[in-house]
């Protein structure tokens, strides 16, 4: 399989022993396990240059395995969660997002003047500080610092393209 990686944008060719096909967020995956880095991972199909059969046989990889590496964290980047992500809501945006499921191992509880705290464990925090930022001012992450400010800095990345001149 030749894979194109959209952070880096490079070609590598890797051999893949595939366990199955994801649909998220209107994207295929593949979710399989890659024998150039010794791991499971997962490959967006749309960034498959080619794709070879080889006459060896894929390893077969448990799905009780599968489910721990790939659905343990927030999102689409696999691996254990080892964060928890503590979110507080607005009231008034409390009555949406606790109707939301954003990860299966997530808790939430409304505060007594309204709000909402969720608590989502993840690993990588890319996709979760892009789902973070759509509720702008409505949101406030309390935990841990580092998701802080990475969400911190997005917003202010955001907002210098406006600065007065």
């Amino acid at each position: 399989m030749v894979p194109r990686a959209r952070r880096r944008d490079r070609v590598t060719e890797r051999n893949v022993s595939p366990q199955r096909l994801v649909h998220y967020r209107d994207n295929w995956y593949l979710d399989g396990y890659c024998h150039l880095r010794n791991e499971l991972r997962s490959f967006s199909v749309d960034r498959v240059r080619s794709a070879q059969e080889l006459d060896e046989a894929a390893d077969a990889i448990p799905d009780a395995e599968l489910d721990e590496h790939f659905a343990s964290s927030y999102g689409i980047f696999a691996g254990r969660a080892n964060k928890t992500a503590v979110l507080r809501f607005s009231a008034a945006r409390a009555r949406w997002v606790a109707d939301e499921r954003w990860h299966p191992r997530q808790y939430g509880q409304y505060l007594t003047d309204g709000r909402y705290e969720l608590r989502i464990p993840y690993r990588d925090e890319r996709e979760l500080v892009m789902d973070i930022l759509r509720h702008g001012a409505q949101v406030e992450v309390l935990a841990p610092e580092s998701l802080r400010g990475s969400v911190r800095q997005q917003l202010e990345r955001a907002l210098a393209p406006y600065a007065s001149p």
